[in-house]
């Protein structure tokens, strides 16, 4: 097998990882934020089971999660997941939501009292407290562990392979076991860290823009 033999499928896989990495991103970031919200929350049939929903999705594998979403169907309903690709999905995004709804929670409450206040006094309303003061200090905040997630996700994506899903990871060890080489292994951890590299700058330079919120 040649190096361009190689690289399409090893093209191919990096495709579906990115669209597991987007979509877990677009779904699980307003997920996370209801659940900030619902574990703030001083009503406690709302907090407490969501506390415990957190804790299962932190204190759990993600591997254990992808096979049980995919699999529990069909013990219950006699019936297996008809995507595989879908069940990826859902246990990325409840994963993922657990953990961005710490980081937004943490954000929010990092926030001082005297901050509402002051706006207060200037004659804030309610909206423009949030939208003008509150959130662009609470995003300045939370972007560097939601960075760390978003690295953390690029590499998280391989592990969608433990239930069929031929993305990146699983294209370069299926390639590996046919020609005996570690080439495809290299190529890969060289698209996971250009794509980490990417999702850093962008952080980076998400962070410079905000500066002036100190």
């Amino acid at each position: 097998m040649d190096f361009s033999q190689m690289m399409r499928p090893m093209l191919q896989g990096t495709v579906l990882s990115l669209e597991i990495f987007f979509l877990t991103i677009l779904l699980a970031m307003p997920l996370g934020l209801f659940v900030a919200f619902g574990r703030m929350s001083k009503i406690k049939i709302i907090s407490v089971p969501i506390r415990f929903y957190q804790l299962l999705m932190r204190g759990t594998p993600l591997i254990l999660q992808l096979m049980f979403v995919f699999f529990v169907p069909y013990y219950i309903f006699g019936t297996p997941f008809k995507s595989r690709f879908t069940a990826a999905i859902v246990a990325f995004v409840l994963n993922y939501a657990a953990y961005f709804a710490e980081i937004y929670r943490g954000g929010i409450e990092s926030i001082g009292p005297g901050q509402y206040e002051a706006a207060k006094v200037l004659g804030y309303s309610k909206m423009q407290t949030y939208t003008r003061i509150i959130i662009p200090q609470v995003v300045k905040r939370i972007l560097p562990p939601m960075g760390n997630e978003f690295m953390t996700l690029v590499k998280d994506t391989a592990l969608a392979q433990t239930i069929g899903v031929v993305e990146l990871y699983r294209n370069a060890t299926n390639i590996t076991s046919r020609t005996s080489s570690i080439t495809p292994l290299i190529v890969a951890g060289i698209i996971y860290f250009v794509l980490n590299f990417i999702v850093e700058k962008f952080f980076l330079r998400a962070e410079k823009k905000l500066d002036y919120y100190q």
